[in-house]
């Protein structure tokens, strides 16, 4: 998981070189387009960990929404520091703790709702200043943000029948091939027939990185997950707030404010918070299954 959250980043940064000489969109059809190559070898190697259906209308629905999150991100990446845009995503396990209870039928206490707002006020924090800068863009990491958390509620109703590993090869087939047909009817054929010519040659290099460092990065998230659980791996997550800035700052010279610093730190202690009280939870309604035991 520690590795997936720092190769992330590294993918994040050829995704926003590329948003130099081409559209957000069409970044991200390259991106997962490469991503869903570079998934094609790992299914046959580790066929064995594929279980159920792999296409079919709920990894569908899953493939779009990744899509959905890349454009956000990309589109963020564009205009603003890629530190930035991530630290706004992560309002993300607060938007899913939301959700749970609608979608999932999950109780969410008023601790971790409290403890969400909190969360959001952090997200505002980092936004404020951004926002005269960068303008609407700011809202393109929480699109991001909710997409991936609606992701994550499909993730787990498929997840009863079907591996992670399916799953996360049939979403990306899903999300290259549709953005892909999205991309020729909007811009016509010649966006993969005549423009990949006019690209330099470290622009098919970035498209391959990208693509490959995100197919490593949710390969390695699936197999830590199939071996502890969600709740223990979830903190590390934030580690790519921290791999982000690292790579934002030596590739793009780009450093956070103070004020992003204070927002990024409400954010995390929220989440964290919010992780530590569902495990605490979990662990009583096991307790009170086994009779107290």
């Amino acid at each position: 998981m520690i590795v997936a959250m720092l190769l992330l980043p590294m993918g994040d940064s050829f995704s926003k070189s590329l948003t130099a000489i081409m559209p957000a969109a069409e970044v991200t059809m390259w991106r997962l387009l490469s991503q869903a190559v570079f998934l094609i070898p790992v299914a046959v190697v580790l066929r064995r960990r594929l279980h159920g259906r792999m296409f079919s209308p709920v990894v569908a629905l899953s493939g779009l929404l990744i899509t959905i999150t890349l454009l956000g991100l990309i589109g963020a990446f564009a205009k603003m520091p890629i530190a930035t845009a991530i630290s706004i995503f992560f309002v993300e396990p607060l938007l899913l703790t939301l959700l749970a209870g609608p979608l999932l039928g999950e109780r969410v206490g008023p601790r971790r709702i409290a403890a969400v707002v909190v969360g959001l006020i952090g997200a505002l924090i980092v936004i404020r200043p951004g926002f005269t800068t960068f303008g609407f863009v700011v809202i393109y990491p929480l699109i991001a943000a909710a997409s991936y958390a609606l992701n994550m509620i499909v993730l787990r109703r498929a997840s009863g029948t079907r591996s992670g590993l399916t799953v996360q090869c049939g979403a990306s087939a899903y999300a290259g091939v549709g953005m892909l047909l999205a991309m020729i009817f909007w811009y016509g054929p010649e966006v993969v027939t005549e423009a990949p010519a006019t690209f330099p040659l470290w622009a098919w290099g970035a498209i391959v990185a990208a693509g490959g460092l995100a197919a490593t990065s949710f390969v390695l998230i699936a197999e830590a997950f199939r071996q502890v659980e969600a709740s223990t791996l979830a903190p590390f997550q934030y580690l790519e707030i921290l791999g982000a800035t690292a790579v934002g700052y030596m590739v793009f010279g780009d450093f956070p404010d103070a004020m992003t610093w204070l927002g990024v730190a409400i954010i995390l202690a929220s989440g964290i918070y919010v992780f530590y009280r569902e495990k605490k939870v979990a662990t009583a309604e096991t307790k009170a299954r086994s009779g107290g035991r």
